[in-house]
């Protein structure tokens, strides 16, 4: 059944996060908006989340919404008989321009109180030729976002061959048995490609379990995501999590060879 793996992630951003990654994305002007295209976007990323079986709060679907009204007044024909001063300054977009650049104050206020706990410390800027293990200390996420990781799955499961139904393969992979295979294959490789992470010819039931497995392990802090200047996200074991990704190793080995034993 579905619900065998359905997930609440407390690292999952907001809307107004959303939005704010796809105003990047799309390199365009916060104060202008394309909303009709940025709206299709955010409907395609609520689809995935939905296609994933992600918790995600109410908040999204009152932004779709709140999107939506704001696409559809403005493609409503203008009033010729309108007085001029009537027209001059109304913009449907203006609120959520305001809510994003005060949303977008917040969090940059945020990240600097943040960083100047970590005065005193090494830290290295994104492209840093550093040793992975030298980055942040205790981030799951080093510049990248859940959103990142979702841009970067959409072309995943878009490859994924076709199923009926996505609870035929819901059984058959299970978060744990994915969170040992993700450790052991870091284990081996100490760093790798998020997209790596993905059995080749994987369905997208097992697509899904992966892609959570995968970010179940970056709040518990046992691996880490990392996001180049190229734009590559890599995984890889903190430094600290080591001796247990070769105890998980260490025991897959172990129930292979007892399986070939009984077979």
């Amino acid at each position: 059944m579905a619900a065998a793996y359905n997930i609440k992630l407390d690292i999952f951003e907001g809307p107004l996060d959303l939005l704010l990654h796809l105003i990047k994305k799309n390199e365009v002007d916060i104060y202008d908006i394309p909303i009709a295209s940025v709206t299709e976007q955010y409907l395609e990323y609520i689809e995935i989340m939905k296609e994933m079986n992600l918790e995600f709060a109410g908040e999204f679907l009152v932004m779709a919404a709140t999107l939506v009204h704001i696409k559809s007044k403005m493609l409503l024909p203008v009033d010729e008989e309108a007085a001029p001063e009537e027209e001059e300054g109304i913009d449907p977009r203006e609120e959520l321009v305001r809510k994003l650049l005060e949303y977008q104050r917040y969090r940059e206020a945020a990240k600097e109180l943040s960083e100047k706990n970590l005065l005193g410390r090494d830290v290295f800027a994104r492209g840093s030729e550093e040793p992975l293990e030298e980055l942040e200390e205790g981030a799951g996420f080093v510049n990248v976002s859940v959103f990142d990781l979702m841009e970067a799955i959409k072309g995943i499961l878009e490859r994924a061959p076709k199923e009926r139904t996505l609870e035929l393969t819901s059984e058959r992979f299970k978060i744990a048995d994915k969170i040992n295979d993700v450790m052991e294959y870091l284990g081996r490789t100490k760093s790798a490609p998020f997209t790596s992470l993905f059995p080749e010819g994987a369905t997208k039931g097992e697509i899904v379990v992966t892609f959570l497995a995968i970010l179940e392990l970056a709040k518990l802090l046992m691996i880490r995501l990392h996001q180049t200047d190229d734009g590559v996200i890599r995984a890889y074991i903190p430094e600290d999590k080591a001796e247990e990704a070769q105890t998980i190793e260490t025991d897959q080995a172990k129930e292979a060879q007892e399986d070939e034993k009984e077979e």
